[in-house]
């Protein structure tokens, strides 16, 4: 892909939901649809991790930030996230799609149902998340592939964030929602990439983010 990734971020809001954006019926024909073009094309595009040939780390950052971006400003979903912190939140979604994709990453953020409890996020809700999700990974030409591998590598967590069976969108946060403390600023220097691992610079051609 040919696109740069320092794109600037913008401190908006948004609480931890991108594993919201990751299991529907779309998403698991793309992971199938997935693993039927890597059976088709070989081992050798198994050799590397999928966190590599997302382009690793300045890959994984910017989806993440666009999509911290596009969810912020979806009137859809946004009121439920007004009360999260949102460095914690993009702390830890970059460590869960790292983690969740072969990176060198170790998630360290609250369990999905703790996360979520009491949010009251609606399957409408969800499923305008993952509009947002795609509409991110489109945005970066992530491949066929990739992508469908990306969204099953993800998915699973709609039944421990769903809280309410209703179509309706744009629902406000429950007043006695409790949101996770912001992190510690020694964490948030550290950042949620291993140091010590060596960066996986992003590609300028198809195959990265």
């Amino acid at each position: 892909m040919k696109r740069k990734l320092n794109t600037p971020t913008k401190a908006l809001v948004l609480a931890s939901l991108i594993l919201t954006a990751s299991l529907t019926h779309a998403f698991v024909r793309a992971g199938a649809a997935a693993q039927d073009a890597a059976a088709a094309r070989g081992a050798t595009a198994s050799e590397k991790s999928l966190y590599e040939r997302l382009g690793g780390e300045e890959a994984i950052s910017a989806v993440v930030d666009d999509f911290v971006m596009r969810v912020a400003a979806d009137p859809r979903v946004n009121m439920k996230f007004a009360r999260s912190n949102v460095d914690r939140v993009k702390f830890h979604l970059k460590e869960q799609v790292c983690a969740a994709t072969g990176g060198p990453c170790e998630y360290t953020g609250l369990s999905m149902t703790e996360a979520h409890k009491n949010m009251k996020v609606t399957e409408g809700e969800f499923g305008a998340l993952v509009e947002d999700l795609v509409a991110t990974l489109d945005k970066f030409n992530v491949p066929a592939q990739e992508k469908g591998e990306l969204l099953s590598a993800l998915g699973g967590m709609k039944s421990q964030i769903v809280e309410v069976n209703s179509q309706a969108t744009g629902t406000a946060l429950p007043p006695d929602f409790k949101p996770a403390k912001p992190l510690p600023k020694n964490k948030l220097a550290k950042g949620p990439f291993p140091k010590s691992k060596m960066k996986t610079k992003s590609k300028a051609s198809g195959g990265s983010m």
